[in-house]
């Protein structure tokens, strides 16, 4: 890692070797501060046509240099994954003035990480997985209420198993840029890039 530059501005956000150490210290003062959902992150997908799309999900992993999500395949977001592997996330903690922003590449996870996630969920969850066909009509609210009727009963006794259409997705970011908030507008931006598996690089960026 390198940065353009000249020297570390000890004045501002401090550069480690992995940006995945700074978003962990962030993401630690974030869990310990933050009243709901730290790790809620806003996610960034383009559909077929280029047009973009925006929703918040939940972080359920950030290691192994990706991050790390899980949602419906067949859902406008897993459609546009799929399609166009590319995202941008965002984290934004107002108590600490902060923010995370990442581009990246999108593939899904394997069969056994989302079957492992898929397990810990409780299992009203897990039946809605099975109960929503996620971002397509439903008739009405009791239309949806009695697929979860349906999917309760069926594994009532049993184990849910995970369904085929829902599993995980790892972005492998390129881009990940740390912006902390200042007086008067004159923020702290800096800025870690890498082409492939290049070492890291940073920028300060101005405001």
């Amino acid at each position: 890692m390198s940065e353009i530059g000249g020297p570390v501005d000890d004045g501002g956000i401090g550069v480690k070797d992995d940006p995945f150490a700074l978003f962990h210290t962030w993401m630690d003062e974030a869990k310990k501060s933050e009243p709901n959902d730290p790790d809620a992150m806003s996610l960034a997908t383009v559909d077929g046509q280029g047009r973009p799309n925006v929703r918040m999900v939940l972080l359920k992993g950030a290691e192994n240099g990706s991050f790390v999500f899980f949602t419906n395949y067949e859902s406008a977001k897993g459609v546009e994954l799929i399609g166009q592997p590319h995202a941008a996330l965002c984290f934004h903690w107002k108590g600490l003035g902060k923010q995370v922003r990442v581009r990246g590449t999108v593939e899904k996870t394997n069969a056994a990480e989302s079957d492992a996630y898929f397990a810990t969920r409780a299992k009203d969850s897990q039946i809605g997985c099975w109960a929503s066909a996620q971002s397509r009509p439903v008739a009405t609210r009791w239309a949806f209420e009695k697929e979860i009727a349906k999917f309760a009963a069926q594994y009532a006794l049993s184990k849910v198993p995970r369904p085929p259409h829902w599993g995980g997705f790892r972005l492998a970011p390129y881009e990940i840029e740390f912006w902390r908030n200042r007086p008067f507008r004159l923020h702290d931006r800096l800025v870690y890039r890498r082409a492939g598996t290049e070492a890291w690089r940073t920028e300060r960026l101005f405001p």
